[in-house]
């Protein structure tokens, strides 16, 4: 097991719901409420597993990375529009990927690796 995926599905939860306060502050507006409505339903569909279950401990440690997954690309791509505000390379690739995955979509035969 990692490292990251040994935190326990309350200190996520935990987590995500303070990265949705960071996101759109208060609890009243309409993202906020979108956010902590679909974290909570996340969580909600995975509530009958059970850690002492030797069968549900590979779900739940696949949902789990999920979650530090999110919270990490959060991250990455928050960083890259700061960095892209200040003139840095990772918001440019950022932008340049987007672009290429676009035209990838439009026509398939187009996208280059």
């Amino acid at each position: 097991m990692s490292g990251a995926t040994q935190r326990t599905a309350i200190e996520l939860y935990r987590d995500l719901l303070r990265l949705i306060s960071h996101i759109a502050p208060g609890t009243t507006s309409p993202k906020s409420r979108a956010l902590r409505t679909l974290v909570r339903s996340e969580f909600d569909k995975s509530r009958n597993l059970s850690s002492n279950d030797p069968a549900d401990l590979p779900k739940i440690e696949s949902l789990k990375a999920n979650a530090v997954r999110a919270l990490s690309n959060y991250m990455l791509y928050e960083g890259g529009i700061q960095d892209k505000s200040n003139g840095g390379k990772l918001g440019k690739a950022m932008d340049n990927y987007h672009e290429r995955s676009l035209e990838g979509m439009k026509d398939p035969k187009s996208h280059k690796n």
